[in-house]
């Protein structure tokens, strides 16, 4: 259209990793967020093997389990944009230069209270030969699993017992803005990731609304120390985290000590992620890319943007299987819910209107974001600007966030403490 201005952003993650333009009229204010790191160049073979042979704070992956017995390597879900069958192969790489065999390493989707990975999914997140050559299981947060003790916060850590039975533990990840953890990576790969229903959800119910809790808060984040107490108990042995651009490569690797690497890789994380914040808006364009499939974490970034006598909150959040089945945060019906979860009669304050824009319709994948008849849906940009260009006219201060699941905005006024999923 002659009259109008375009943003392009990524969307279908895991689904062929596609885009969608979205046109405003010229005569609207329209800022995009992007992050200054959302273009880095991939790290190449040289990169990723030097991430390896020079680790942070531990031996090499070789070292260590040269006399081990049994090998774990967890890996995280679809929720997590991390490309496992990238770094899948170094890692096997070097367990194979130890001498550990096929049939003494298993590999664990670090679930957490999530919903189950079925073999489409496996094989999205890890390629196809690793579902050929070994034992791949799903965590089950309900049974099978080891009291370890309490944390120093009361948690008690109770973890996977495959997890505990084996002598070499090894996990995969990647480091993004995170509402509970400040950033995820690091520790989240065994709590929540391994950990038993019980220890998640006192782990987020007791901590999660803390004032040190918040979306890229870290240093003195009582949750973040709970998650790597919980790690250390579990003995995880080495991490591997990846920072990636806004294609979903990996731009930085942080491979050593779970606390150790962790740290080093949120140094780059802070300044690579973040983006400079507009308020005042009219309306705020929330794309939700990584986590498509868990919009829940979009409100906390994207409404401040709006005016504080309020504006539309626009999610676009396209992706075939939904929204993630969440144990602890969604609705399993009409006014039951899990252990986290609370019935949202409102949005919030700042907000008149919530849409969420996809065309895979779906009236209960909004129930962590709000009340279900408070939630307007469309199928189309065209839909969305059409009912957007009625309320505003010709004038409209407009902020488009590019991925409001791995983004954040150091500037942003802390409204409230995070809502921890």
């Amino acid at each position: 259209m002659a009259d109008s201005q375009t943003v392009r952003l990524p969307q279908m993650a895991w689904y062929g990793d596609t885009t969608i333009d979205i046109d405003f009229p010229d005569s609207w204010d329209v800022t995009v967020c992007h992050t200054h790191g959302q273009s880095a160049l991939a790290l190449g073979d040289a990169g990723m093997r030097k991430a390896f042979a020079e680790p942070i704070g531990t031996k090499t992956i070789r070292e260590m389990a040269r006399g081990k017995k049994e090998v774990v390597i967890l890996f995280d879900d679809l929720t997590r944009a991390t490309p496992t069958h990238v770094l899948l192969p170094y890692v096997l790489e070097e367990l194979g230069q130890a001498g550990i065999t096929d049939e003494h390493i298993r590999l664990i989707a670090a679930i957490g209270a999530h919903g189950v990975m079925n073999g489409v999914c496996l094989r999205k997140k890890l390629g196809e030969e690793p579902m050929e050559r070994f034992l791949v299981y799903n965590h089950n947060p309900y049974e099978f699993c080891t009291p370890l003790g309490s944390s120093s916060q009361g948690v008690p850590v109770v973890v996977n017992s495959e997890v505990m039975r084996c002598d070499l533990k090894i996990g995969i990840g990647s480091i993004v803005p995170h509402p509970l953890a400040g950033f995820g990576g690091g520790g989240k790969v065994i709590l929540p990731g391994v950990s038993s229903v019980e220890t998640i959800s006192v782990n987020h119910n007791k901590l999660g609304t803390l004032p040190t809790v918040d979306v890229g808060k870290y240093e003195g984040n009582v949750a973040r120390a709970d998650i790597d107490e919980a790690a250390r108990m579990a003995g995880l042995d080495v991490k591997v985290d990846a920072i990636l651009n806004l294609k979903r490569e990996v731009t930085a690797l942080f491979v050593g000590d779970v606390v150790q690497e962790h740290r080093e890789g949120v140094k780059l994380a802070k300044t690579h992620y973040a983006a400079d914040f507009t308020g005042d808006c009219d309306i705020v364009i929330a794309n939700c890319y990584f986590k498509a499939n868990e919009v829940t974490l979009a409100p906390r970034v994207a409404h401040p943007f709006l005016k504080s006598s309020g504006g539309d909150m626009v999610f676009i959040a396209i992706t075939p299987e939904g929204q993630i089945t969440h144990y602890l945060g969604r609705t399993f019906g009409a006014n039951i819910g899990g252990r986290t979860w609370f019935e949202r009669s409102t949005l919030p304050p700042n907000t008149r209107r919530l849409t969420v824009m996809s065309p895979y319709p779906d009236k209960v994948g909004a129930d962590w974001t709000g009340p279900y008849d408070r939630v307007n849906r469309a199928r189309t940009w065209k839909d969305v600007r059409s009912m957007l260009e009625k309320t505003y006219g010709r004038t409209a201060k407009v902020a488009v966030i590019p991925d409001a699941t791995s983004q954040y905005f150091p500037g942003e006024p802390a409204l409230h403490t995070a809502s921890a999923l």
